[in-house]
């Protein structure tokens, strides 16, 4: 079931253009990955779904009715959230904190009534968001101690408090250490799975990509350079030249190298 579509969106920015012509379908429970460059569009296109940006021109569909030019408020409430790169928390307070003040938020609407709300119950939800992503030992920790990638994770499990039917994370791994991404993912995609959330992640490390994303989609100077499934786009001869580099081997691949490289055995 197709719970998101896009036709034709457009964003400019007087001469420039940032967003053209970007027809994306996604389904219930599917994982996209979303591949380009910076300034590629890949932002933008999160930003106009998710009401950040207006879209200059085209549709957005979900299930089936427009949300185009909604607030962005009302699209949350609707079932679409997102993290961002840089994980909006509150640093000085605990996570178990922070993840009541979501909880809060989610389930009344404003911050000012997060003192009453919090009991028992809360507490208990807070804490079992908190085990789903398996950081519940930081429940008592204040966030500004924390890692990156743990951050990260409660930013993430914090988006998930409304219950959204779609997720878009800015770049998850960003900011995490190499040694630690593939864990970081698994975690993250172990816990969205099991609430059958659609996820569409736009990452930078093309292994991430190809573990983690049955489906990908390439932007390339505002537009969709290819969509289909991760090792098919990450093959395609326009999306190793002009994103992912021809230097790039899918793990179990061929070598796609131009001979010239062979020859020098680089």
């Amino acid at each position: 079931m197709t719970i998101l579509e896009t036709r034709n969106l457009e964003r400019t920015f007087g001469a420039v253009i940032a967003a053209h012509d970007i027809n994306i379908k996604i389904d219930a429970g599917e994982i996209l990955g979303v591949i380009g460059s910076n300034g590629a569009g890949k932002t933008t296109f999160v930003n106009m779904v998710t009401g950040y940006l207006r879209p200059s021109s085209g549709d957005i569909l979900y299930r089936g009715k427009s949300i185009t030019g909604k607030p962005t408020r009302e699209i949350t409430r609707l079932g679409i959230c997102r993290s961002f790169q840089i994980p909006q928390l509150f640093l000085e307070l605990s996570v178990i904190e922070n993840m009541l003040i979501a909880l809060a938020v989610a389930r009344q609407g404003r911050a000012g009534l997060f003192k009453p709300a919090v009991n028992g119950t809360l507490q208990a939800e807070a804490l079992s968001l908190l085990a789903r992503f398996g950081i519940d030992r930081y429940a008592n920790q204040e966030v500004t101690t924390l890692p990156q990638g743990v951050r990260k994770l409660i930013d993430i499990a914090m988006a998930t408090v409304a219950e959204p039917d779609l997720l878009f994370l800015d770049e998850p791994t960003s900011g995490v250490s190499a040694d630690e991404k593939m864990d970081f993912m698994r975690v993250l995609i172990d816990a969205l799975k099991a609430t059958e959330t659609a996820v569409l992640f736009i990452e930078h490390d093309m292994e991430i990509v190809e573990t983690f994303s049955p489906r990908c989609v390439a932007f390339y100077e505002g537009t969709i350079l290819a969509d289909g499934p991760t090792a098919q786009v990450l093959e395609d001869p326009k999306v190793r030249e002009l994103v992912i580099g021809s230097q790039f081997h899918r793990k179990g691949a061929a070598d796609l190298r131009p001979a010239k490289l062979k020859e020098k055995g680089a």
